[in-house]
C-alpha cells in the first residue's frame, strides 16, 4: 500500500465527553477554519465519533509516514488533529475552551498497511480530564492504540 498518495480513512472516538459540552472536529487552518461537527454513526453514546482522512504523501527523512490534508496540523515530524472543545468549537455560554490535540504520530506503516481497501484506522481519546473537567491540549490515545477496523 505504499503508493506515492493515497487518502487514509481515520475514525478518531471520544470517549465519555462530557454532556452537553460541544466537541467539532477542526478542519483547515486556526483562524479560517470549519468545524465539522461528530459523523453519525452507531458508536455507543458514551462516545463520540470524527471521520476525516489524511493524505500519506511517501515518507519523510527517517522513514516513517508523510501526513498532509485539510485536518493535518503541525510540522513535519509532529503532525496532529484538532478536536475543538466549547468556547473554541461555538458554544458562547460553555464555561470551557481549549483544543484537543491528536498526535499522529503512531500511525506507522506496519499499521497503515493493515488497513484493508474500504477499512479504517481508529483511535481512541479520553473527554475527560483527571479532574473530572473536559480533555484539553495533547490527549494521549487509549490502549490498546490505534488499530486498523474493517469496513464498517
Amino acid at each position: 500500500m505504499r503508493a506515492d498518495r493515497f487518502d487514509l480513512p481515520l475514525r478518531i472516538l471520544v470517549q465519555d465527553p462530557l454532556p452537553d459540552l460541544t466537541l467539532v472536529l477542526q478542519k483547515g487552518a486556526t483562524g479560517k477554519a470549519e468545524h465539522l461537527p461528530p459523523a453519525p454513526s452507531s458508536v455507543p453514546t458514551q462516545a463520540l465519533a470524527f471521520d476525516l482522512e489524511v493524505t500519506v504523501t511517501g515518507a519523510l527523512p527517517d522513514g516513517r509516514p508523510r501526513f498532509l490534508g485539510a485536518y493535518v496540523q503541525g510540522p513535519p515530524t509532529g503532525r496532529f488533529v484538532y478536536i475543538c472543545v466549547g468556547k473554541m468549537a461555538g458554544q458562547a455560554d460553555s464555561e470551557f475552551g481549549g483544543r484537543m490535540k491528536i498526535p499522529l504520530g503512531a500511525l506507522d506503516w506496519p499499521l497503515i498497511e493493515a488497513a484493508q481497501p474500504g477499512g479504517r484506522i481508529e483511535g481512541r481519546v479520553p473527554g475527560r480530564n483527571a479532574k473530572g473537567g473536559p480533555a484539553l491540549a495533547t490527549v494521549p490515545i487509549l490502549p490498546p492504540g490505534w488499530a486498523a477496523q474493517a469496513r464498517a
